[in-house]
C-alpha cells in the first residue's frame, strides 16, 4: 500500500458516515478517485459510482459500503442530556463509556456517553444487560436551553473516530465496518484501470448497507452490470471465544475472504480463485448456506438477476470501538479485484452450467 493510498483509508476513517449521512465520507471518495476515474456520478440515494473504461461491453461492479452504525439524537432533557436511538445494530455494552461526536450544523460537539457509575448501581442492577434507554450522552452543556442551541433533534452521532496501527501489519478504528471495503474497491479500480481494461468497471461507494442493504439495491439496477462483486469485512475467528467449527477458520494477515455457496455465482467464485492462485495472492475461503446480510444479496437479484460473488476482510471485534483488519489483507484484496477485472475479456458466460 503506498502512502497516498494509505493516507486516502485514513482520511476515509476520519470522515463520519452513519447511514443516512454518508455525504461527507462521498466527497472524500469523490476527491480521491477525480483522478482515476473516467466518469463519476452520484445518484438521487447518494450512492457514489466511479467508473472506468465505460464503453466496454461487460459490465462489472464493486460495491463496498461506506455507511457506519452510529445513532440519531431523539430527545434532549431538561438538564441538557441527550438520548439517542441507533441507527444499525449495536451491542449497547459496547457503548458504555465511549467517547463520541454529535454531528450538527455548526459542527462536531465532543460528547461522552455513560451511565450510572458501578458503586451506585443495586446488586439487581449490576446483574442486569444494560440496556440503551439506561444510556446517555453528556456534552457538557448546563441545561436545556445551551444543548438545544447546539444540538438538534435527528443529529447523527458517530464514536470519536481515528486510526491506531499495532503490530505485524495490523490496525483499529471505528467503522473498519466498511469503509475497509469502500477502500478496496476504489483502490481496485485504480489499479486496474492502470493496468488496462476490456470491461466496463464500476466501484460504487454504497449507502445504507447497515440499514436494509439499500444503497446496493438502487444503484445496481441503475448499473445492470453482468457481474457484481461486493467487498464487505467478516468475522476473524483467531481469537478467544469464537468456534471455529461454526464460523470457520479465518485469520488477520491470511489474506482476502472468497466466499463460497448459493449467493454467490460458481462460475465467478472459481474464477476469483484461479486468479488468486495464478497472481500468488494469498487468500482464505468461507461460505455461507443462506443469503448474504451485506450487499452481495440484493446485487445477486437486481432485475434479472447478477453473476455475484464476495470478497472479505477479516476482522475482529466487529461493530465496535476497536475494530481490527490487517493492512496486508486490504493490500491483497485490492490485487485480486484489480486482478480479476483485468482478465474479462468480455466472452465469459457465467450461466450455470446444465
Amino acid at each position: 500500500m503506498d502512502s497516498s493510498a494509505l493516507t486516502f483509508f485514513k482520511e476515509l476513517l476520519a470522515t463520519p458516515s452513519p447511514s443516512g449521512f454518508e455525504a461527507p465520507i462521498q466527497q472524500v471518495v469523490r476527491q480521491y478517485m477525480a483522478d482515476f476515474a473516467d466518469e463519476i456520478t452520484t445518484d438521487v440515494h447518494g450512492n457514489v459510482m466511479v467508473r472506468a473504461n465505460p464503453a466496454g461491453t461487460m459490465r462489472v461492479m464493486l460495491a463496498g459500503h461506506c455507511d457506519q452504525i452510529g445513532m440519531l439524537v431523539k430527545h434532549i432533557d431538561d438538564q441538557g442530556y441527550i438520548y439517542a436511538q441507533t441507527i444499525g445494530g449495536w451491542d449497547p455494552q459496547q457503548l458504555i463509556g465511549q467517547r463520541m461526536v454529535i454531528w450538527t450544523a455548526g459542527g462536531p460537539v465532543a460528547a461522552v456517553i455513560a451511565r450510572k457509575p458501578i458503586h451506585l448501581l443495586t446488586e439487581e442492577e449490576r446483574k442486569q444487560v444494560t440496556k440503551l434507554q439506561d444510556l446517555w450522552l453528556d456534552m457538557g452543556a448546563k441545561d436545556k436551553a445551551e444543548a438545544q442551541a447546539a444540538v438538534r433533534i435527528g443529529d447523527p452521532v458517530t464514536l470519536k473516530l481515528g486510526f491506531q496501527e499495532m503490530r505485524n501489519g495490523l490496525a483499529n478504528a471505528p467503522a473498519m465496518d466498511n469503509k475497509a471495503g469502500v477502500w478496496v474497491v476504489m483502490e481496485a479500480l485504480r489499479r486496474a484501470s492502470s493496468a488496462g481494461l476490456t470491461c466496463s468497471l464500476h466501484a460504487v461507494s454504497t449507502v445504507q448497507e447497515e440499514i436494509g442493504l439499500r444503497g446496493a439495491q438502487t444503484s445496481a439496477f441503475g448499473i445492470e452490470p453482468h457481474v457484481g462483486i461486493a467487498v464487505d469485512v467478516t468475522h476473524a475467528t483467531d481469537c478467544p471465544t469464537i468456534d471455529k467449527r461454526q464460523e470457520g477458520d479465518v485469520r488477520l494477515g491470511a489474506g482476502p475472504v472468497i466466499y463460497r455457496g448459493p449467493n454467490m455465482n460458481p462460475g465467478v467464485t472459481e474464477q476469483l480463485i484461479q486468479t488468486a492462485e495464478r497472481k500468488s495472492i494469498p487468500f482464505q475461503l468461507s461460505s455461507s448456506g443462506r443469503a448474504t446480510p451485506n450487499d452481495a444479496n440484493p446485487i445477486q437479484i437486481s432485475r434479472a438477476g447478477v453473476a455475484t460473488g464476495l470478497v472479505a476482510i477479516p476482522n475482529r471485534y466487529m461493530h465496535s470501538a476497536v475494530e481490527t483488519i490487517s493492512l496486508d489483507d486490504l493490500d491483497r484484496a485490492a490485487d485480486l479485484l484489480a486482478e480479476f477485472a483485468s482478465s474479462l475479456t468480455g466472452r465469459e458466460d457465467f450461466r450455470p452450467a446444465v
